[in-house]
């Protein structure tokens, strides 16, 4: 007679913290945001966020929904929002972002392609094999 409505699953809302001082050699994937603070040597990506704070060092691609970039990355960056680039941030990379934001202290030397990531990830990919 009377139906209660189930309850939506809760979705871990917490972010997952890299801290200064933390190395992390592999690749890490999460599906909460990504603060890093410390370093990785390694492949990251996410559902969410992915934050790379001012100390924090990626040493492989970083592939997200959204990115927020103000320490160093050596390598490529693929996300399917906004990606920004901040403070006196280093990127040495291409990147591949639906918007994109730089400030004018952040440091770029790469490739930049922008509009629906899907479009730009089968590109990356074609040429990827046509390289091979």
């Amino acid at each position: 007679m009377f139906t209660k409505e189930k309850p939506a699953p809760e979705r871990n809302s917490s972010a997952t913290l890299i801290s200064t001082g933390t190395i992390v050699n592999g690749d890490l994937v999460s599906d909460t945001d990504l603060r890093i603070d410390g370093t990785i040597n390694g492949n990251v990506s996410g559902t969410a966020r992915i934050i790379v704070g001012p100390s924090g060092y990626v040493e492989g691609n970083i592939e997200g929904q959204q990115a927020d970039i103000t320490g160093k990355v050596l390598g490529n960056i693929k996300v399917k929002e906004l990606l920004q680039l901040r403070g006196s941030c280093n990127v040495q990379g291409n990147i591949a972002a639906d918007k994109l934001q730089i400030e004018p202290t952040a440091t770029f030397n790469g490739q930049c392609q922008m509009g629906v990531i899907e479009t730009v990830v089968k590109e990356v990919r074609h040429e990827l094999k046509a390289a091979q």
